[in-house]
């Protein structure tokens, strides 16, 4: 088991917890696949496990069924030093959600969803309660557990709660369009929770999806628009663009073996997050915070890091790195092209 330092304030994960099967072979249409391999997933769960494995304190709030695959994901996360003490939910009603991943050549992947419903869709506001969040240094969470009800209220109301309680709120969207009735109603729910969201992590496609905008400096504005203090935009390989109302800056990322790019993006926000409540960043100092030039990026090297090195293994949270892998990935010296913001 990963020990956590008990002296840090958790970051709180909320959202979806499910399995996801991951293919065997790259490169090879969904109904080509011969054999599965399974994991656990999901994006607020894969931040949390990531946070816990480079050393850092995280607690995930979810729902799984009351079955086999639920056991799993509990022990998993148990594991991996994440709280779950009080906080997974179980169900006997509805059953643990699947999704089924095909990776191309290239580790980029495409997704086959069974969630009809999931047991993590029917969590209730009323199930979270304030003990959950109330020491919570950051909470954070996606636009998932938006699509639908009950769980979209849950959202909501976890959200204020950890508010009310001081907590640095992290949103990343981590837009699936195929789990939503429509891309306008999305659009609108994505957004309308930008408000209450600290930092916030996006990828380029998402901004021109949110704001319509191709040009990615102006889409962040109208972002920025809606209250975050900070938007990460990730670029993949290429590292990512930090904005505040001041900065717009570039950090290249990490040359890598890429094999599967699942989880990369929660690895990234994983590492964001803590590094920030490691240095018990703040609400109050989130703003000072990124636009000190050193601080802001070296804590986005790190992200990219952590990021990279979570494409070199199968699966999410079997890829993650530790905190010694990371190190050792930044004191390499780094390929990677950085000529130029893109």
């Amino acid at each position: 088991m990963v020990s956590s330092p008990e002296h840090l304030s958790p970051v709180v994960s909320f959202g979806e917890l499910l399995i996801d099967f991951v293919p065997s072979t790259n490169g090879l249409h969904l109904s080509d696949v011969p054999t599965f391999h399974r994991v656990a997933g999901g994006a607020p769960a894969n931040v949390a496990c990531a946070i816990s494995r480079l050393g850092g304190r995280a607690r995930m709030i979810s729902k799984v069924g009351q079955d086999a695959f639920g056991d799993f994901l509990h022990q998993t996360l148990a594991n991996e030093g994440v709280d779950v003490t009080q906080t997974l939910l179980r169900t006997p009603d509805v059953r643990t959600g699947l999704a089924f991943v095909s990776l191309r050549a290239d580790g980029e992947r495409d997704f086959l969803f069974y969630r009809s419903p999931a047991a993590d869709m029917m969590i209730r506001a009323e199930e979270v309660t304030e003990a959950m969040v109330a020491d919570a240094s950051i909470f954070h969470f996606g636009s998932v557990s938006l699509v639908s009800e009950p769980s979209r209220q849950a959202t909501r109301s976890a959200v204020a709660r950890a508010h009310k309680c001081g907590a640095l709120i992290s949103y990343d969207p981590n837009v699936r369009l195929n789990l939503w009735p429509d891309a306008i109603g999305a659009r609108h729910l994505i957004l309308d929770l930008m408000e209450h969201a600290h930092v916030v992590k996006l990828s380029e496609e998402e901004v021109v999806f949110l704001t319509g905008e191709e040009n990615i400096s102006l889409g962040v504005q109208t972002i920025l628009a809606h209250g975050p203090r900070v938007v990460v935009v990730t670029l993949g390989s290429r590292g990512c663009r930090l904005f505040t109302a001041q900065r717009d800056v570039f950090v290249p990322g990490f040359a890598v073996q890429a094999i599967d790019a699942t989880g990369a993006g929660d690895g990234f926000v994983g590492g964001l997050l803590y590094r920030i409540a490691t240095a018990s960043v703040t609400p109050q100092t989130v703003t000072s915070y990124f636009d000190d030039d050193t601080l802001s990026v070296a804590t986005l090297q790190f992200a990219n890091a952590v990021g990279a090195l979570a494409t070199t293994r199968r699966g999410a949270i079997p890829a993650l790195p530790t905190l010694s892998e990371v190190q050792t990935l930044l004191d390499r010296p780094n390929t990677a092209d950085e000529k130029g913001m893109p």
